[in-house]
C-alpha cells in the first residue's frame, strides 16, 4: 500500500543542495508537492535538512527549497520531504508536476 499523500511523477531537474555548509549539484529524478528523491553526492542522512534549489527551464529564478527532510538514504539517491513551503514555491511546483504529467502521457499527442 502506498503511504504517500502526493501524486509522484517522474521529472529530470538539475538541482543544488546545499548540505554540511557546501553546495552539490544533484539530479532530482521524481516529484511530488510533498518531496523528491535525489541522485546526488551529498553526504546525508535521515533527519537532516538540507536546503534545494531546483533549475527549471525556462524560469529565470531557481524554485527555491528552504527546508527538505532527508527521509531514507539509498546508494547515490535519497528522499526528502518538503518542510514550510512557500505558496510560491508550492505554486512552481504545481505547475512544474503538470508539465512533467503532460510529458509523460504524450505519447498519445
Amino acid at each position: 500500500m502506498d503511504r504517500r499523500k502526493h501524486r509522484r511523477v517522474p521529472a529530470q531537474v538539475k538541482g543544488y543542495l546545499l548540505g554540511n555548509s557546501h553546495e552539490v549539484e544533484g539530479t532530482m529524478i521524481d516529484l511530488s508537492l510533498g518531496g523528491a528523491k535525489f541522485e546526488s553526492d551529498l553526504d546525508v542522512h535521515p533527519g537532516k535538512v538540507i536546503v534545494i534549489r531546483l533549475v527549471i527551464p525556462g524560469v529565470e529564478e531557481p524554485v527555491s527549497i528552504p527546508e527538505a527532510m532527508v527521509r531514507w538514504v539509498g546508494p547515490q539517491q535519497f528522499g526528502v520531504e518538503f518542510q514550510n513551503v512557500d505558496q510560491d514555491e508550492l505554486d512552481e511546483l504545481e505547475q512544474l508536476l503538470v508539465e512533467f504529467e503532460e510529458a509523460e502521457g504524450s505519447g498519445h499527442a
